[in-house]
């Protein structure tokens, strides 16, 4: 039995599917992380979603900022952009099935030896804080007022996490952390205009993972959203970053989490 982790897919179905043929991943058999972001931007978002729900006993993805977006859209919360894909998904005759189950979707998963969110794990959280953090947020997604939830989710404040954060603040900053966050002030708060590389990053910013207030966590932070970032797999910072931009013109990109032995597809061509 293997245990797979890919990146961010974005609709990117083809390319996953051939990905998962060179990994040679067997449902029954083996298990599959996906680090969220599973829809949107690419050309096959409804086929990537339909995919992971039938596949759910062996396919299992936390919520990445794009999925918030499809879901906040079908709870009437939210605003398409030009840049979306997701109509096929939105205009289906079993939309509504698909939103409760990606609304069902964890904003982490962890075994004995990794962690995963989508975009990593803030430096002033260790792993049993985090998770009761994103059991937080999980039980407003899962409860009787989702839309209540997603009315209040977009913006950028608060910033800066501190334990006194309460109501729709407190939840806007766990999600945000979770589904948003790439580079921190050094006072740690969030910075959410920066997107480029690390040789990018000006003074006063820093990567999270390499924030002089985060503690090395125990497990090893499986994540992806920072397409810039591309693959890092590093044990001194117990990270593996996995979003290597198949949506951009990169390509799509899994890990074995036992041996950490990578497989990757490059972006296929797409029509114009």
């Amino acid at each position: 039995m293997a245990h797979y982790a890919i990146g961010d897919i974005q609709g990117c179905f083809d390319e996953f599917q051939a990905l998962l043929h060179k990994t040679g991943f067997c449902h029954g058999r083996d298990t599959l992380w996906l680090t969220g972001d599973i829809v949107n931007r690419g050309p096959k978002s409804l086929e990537t979603l339909k995919y992971c729900m039938k596949h759910e006993s062996s396919v299992h993805t936390v919520l990445g900022n794009h999925d918030l977006h499809l879901l906040a859209i079908l709870y009437g919360q939210g605003r398409t952009k030009r840049s979306d894909t997701l109509d096929p998904v939105i205009r289906h005759k079993h939309a509504a099935k698909m939103r409760d189950w990606l609304r069902s979707r964890p904003l982490l998963l962890q075994t004995d030896s990794h962690l995963m969110t989508h975009a990593g794990l803030p430096p002033q959280w260790n792993t049993q804080q985090a998770a009761a953090l994103a059991a937080e947020v999980e039980h407003h997604l899962r409860g009787s007022r989702p839309a209540a939830f997603f009315a209040a989710m977009y913006g950028n404040k608060p910033a800066a996490w501190h334990e006194g954060l309460a109501g729709a603040d407190r939840l806007r900053f766990i999600t945000n952390a979770f589904t948003r966050m790439r580079a921190l002030h050094a006072d740690g708060s969030l910075d959410f205009a920066f997107k480029s590389t690390l040789s990018d990053l000006p003074p006063g910013l820093c990567a999270w993972f390499d924030h002089p207030a985060r503690r090395r966590p125990e497990k090893t932070v499986v994540f992806g959203h920072w397409s810039a970032l591309g693959l890092i797999d590093s044990p001194e910072k117990n990270i593996l970053s996995l979003d290597t931009g198949a949506l951009w013109g990169g390509c799509l990109t899994a890990a074995d989490l036992a041996s950490h032995t990578v497989f990757q597809e490059p972006a296929h061509s797409r029509e114009k």
